[in-house]
This record gives C-alpha cells, structure tokens and sequence, in this order.
C-alpha cells in the first residue's frame, strides 16, 4: 500500500479545485477582505486595533473600582453609613452603562458598505461623471472616471470611485485605510474604541463619550466632598488632607486629565452635531467656508443624529459565500469546464473515506475524448499556448482515478479504446 501511495502521480490544481468542491461552504466573515477582527462567530467585527479596547476598559474600571472601594467607604464613615453606599452605587452602575455603550460602538458594524465583486460598467456610470481630475481626462485602469457628481438637497456634491471596493462611495462615505472598507458617513478610525466611527454606531460613540464626561466629573466632585471633609474634621489644610486621603488626590488629578480629554472631545462633537458634520468633513472640507448641504438647522440636525434610526447593516457575516461556478477553470483547453464529480464523505472509526461515482468519472472521460482524438492523430492546434497539452490532461484522469481507487476500470476502458483506435 505505501509503494502504491508512492507511486501515485500528483493531480493537476485544476482537479484538486474539483475535489475541494464540496467543502464546507465558508460564511462571509471568514471569506471578508477587511482588516477586521470577528468575534462569537461572526456577530461580533472589530477594527485591528481591538486590543487598545483592553486599555480602555482597564482607564475606566480601575479608578472606579478604587473610588467605590476607598472614597465612599470614607464617606460612609464620616457621613455615618448615610451617602456612602450610595455613592458607590450610582458610580458602579454608571460605569456598566459606560462599558455597554463602548461595546456596542466597538462591536457592531459601523456602516460598512459591501464590496462589489466586479467594477461597474461604464454605461452604468451616467452622465453625470467627471474627467477633470484624470491627467488629460483620461479614465483609470478600469476605463471609469474617478469622479462622478450627486445632487444632495440641491447641491452638486462629487462622489469618488474606490479602486478597492470597485464601486462609487455614497455622499459622506470614505474609505478607512486602517479596516480597509468603505464606511457610510464616515467620521473618523477611533483608536480607543478600536472601530470606525460611522452612521451605525457614532451615536453611541457621541453617548460613550459624553458620559464619560459625566462620571469624570462625579468622581472629582465626590473626591473634592471627601478632602473638604478631612480639612473640616481635623482642622487641616489641603496637602495634610491629601496626605491622610492620598487616593483622592491621585483620582483628582486622574479625572481632572481625562476630562479636558473626553470633555473637549464631547464639546467638539456637540458642535458637529449642530453643524451636521463629520470629523472627516470638519478637516478636509471646511463647510463654514461654503455651504453645507447636509446642514438642516440646529434641532433637526439633533434630531437625525441622535433619534432617527440606525438603518440595518448592508452585510450579513454569517451568511454562506455563494461559490460562482466560474471558479472552476478548465483543464482541457478547448473552452469548457469540467463539471465537478460528486464527492460523499464518510467519517468512520477516524479515517475519512472519499468516494467518487464511475458515471462521473466516465462523463470526465467522455469530455476529453475529442481531445484525445487530437492528440492520437496529432493535429492539437500549436497555437494554444498557456493551455494543457491532451497527454498531460490524461495522465490528470488517471492520476484521479488512481486517488479514487478506480484505476483499474479505467485502464481496462484506456486498453479498449487503443485497440479500438488501431484496428478502425
């Protein structure tokens, strides 16, 4: 048995694409073209950069695990078991609602849009594209322009083709270069949430950020309360205070830091909310210079930022990927594909046992026998080049047969076609 694994001739790639036909068909996430990162069999995706989401985490639950552990224990005991508990509490929960919203930003599509497999057709383009920017109005490689104009309430705005997605972005959308996809209503790639930030989940990024703003500012309150009250108590000033309190001071200073960080950071995209701008757009585009056709007043941009709802996702990740039966090339020079054989599979006792009909291995035998023909009278076209010559494509059958434990009846049909061929 080993000589005769051995002595087995290697199949074609052609053939081993065939035999890998009936696979376990693969979801979208396992097949996606993205830098992302998915979880939970794909009902999570992440940016690449997930793990800074465990330095987030740790910013935020640490000093609320010491302010609930030592400042409101002291609370509790100057205030004699009257505020302290609370305290701790409203911290705690406050904090888990935080957490909530981090994963739901980080966690779930940002508004990727999906890629197409093929570029438009130029046809499909409309009249509305423009050459200016190509070098002599010339088109890319794909024979598309790189511009094409959109009207948006009014206004002409120019959409860009992505080479990389193979389709027009959508107005507002761009192409991050961090998860590589294009990105509906792109804001910006945040690195501490590990995501893009886009029209799926900046809601929740605007409410991630904004409260942690909030608890920023509860814990400073309440760690100012606890030194005032040691200053009061033993009739002291603040640097002996500290000294008696010194997690105070540490989460002072820590949450006075981080909130000109996320306060600054809630402040700006207020004024974005207002204006109806992207992060992106404010760098790049400068609409106080210009119109800004997205602008619809001061309480409609809220409401549609902030309460309208968040369209589903474009992408299904846990959907089969559809094989195209183009994938299969073929093997016999002449134009057509081989139809793949049918393949069971039986596990058993640990071994895996492939089996593979003689009908299919004769219908493969029958589509090659033109060339067959060719070869044995030796008139195959020269011209073909880049193509398997008829010999080749034989010594594939039988090299498939061989692997299917067929070679036998195969070489009995191969003997009875050759006397057949020299006795007409």
């Amino acid at each position: 048995m080993e000589g005769r694994m051995q002595g087995k001739a290697p199949l074609s790639d052609s053939n081993r694409r065939i035999m890998d036909a009936d696979a376990p068909p693969r979801r979208v996430y396992q097949a996606w073209k993205g830098s992302n990162i998915f979880f939970l069999g794909g009902r999570l995706i992440f940016g690449p950069d997930v793990r800074s989401l465990i330095l987030t985490v740790c910013l935020i639950v640490i000093p609320v695990i010491l302010f609930a552990a030592v400042i409101s224990g002291q609370l509790d005991h100057e205030y004699h078991n009257q505020i302290g508990g609370w305290v701790a509490s409203v911290a705690i929960i406050f904090t888990a609602y935080i957490i909530v919203l981090l994963l739901l930003t980080s966690g779930r599509d940002p508004g990727i849009i999906p890629r197409n497999a093929h570029p438009p057709e130029p046809e499909d383009v409309g009249e509305s594209s423009n050459l200016s920017e190509w070098p002599g109005g010339q088109h890319g490689s794909t024979g598309l322009p790189l511009t094409k104009d959109v009207l948006v309430n009014g206004v002409l705005v120019k959409v860009k083709y992505c080479h990389t997605c193979m389709l027009y972005r959508p107005p507002r959308c761009s192409h991050c270069s961090i998860c590589n996809n294009c990105v509906e209503r792109f804001d910006h790639h945040c690195p501490w949430v590990g995501q893009c930030i886009g029209k799926r989940n900046y809601r929740f990024f605007f409410m991630f950020v904004s409260s942690t703003t909030l608890l920023c500012v509860y814990v400073f309150a309440f760690c100012w309360v606890d030194l005032r009250i040691i200053m009061d108590t033993h009739r002291c000033k603040l640097g002996r205070a500290i000294m008696k309190s010194p997690v105070s001071g540490i989460l002072i200073l820590y949450t006075f830091i981080a909130v000109w960080f996320v306060g600054g950071l809630t402040s700006f995209h207020l004024y974005l909310i207002s204006t109806n701008q992207t992060t992106y757009e404010n760098f790049r585009y400068r609409y106080d210079r210009k119109t800004n056709p997205h602008n619809r007043g001061l309480v409609q941009n809220f409401i549609e930022i902030l309460c309208s709802r968040i369209p589903s996702s474009r992408n299904n990740f846990r959907a089969k990927v559809k094989e195209d039966s183009a994938t299969f090339p073929s093997s016999l020079g002449m134009g057509r594909a081989l139809s793949p054989p049918k393949m069971s599979v039986d596990l058993e006792m640990g071994m895996k046992r492939q089996t593979v009909a003689m009908e299919e291995l004769e219908d493969l035998h029958s589509q090659i026998g033109s060339a067959m023909g060719l070869e044995r009278c030796g008139t195959e076209p020269p011209h073909i080049v880049g193509r398997k010559g008829c010999s080749e494509i034989a010594t594939d059958i039988e090299a498939f047969a061989e692997e299917f434990g067929l070679e036998q009846r195969f070489t009995e049909r191969k003997k009875i076609e050759q006397r057949t061929s020299h006795n007409p």
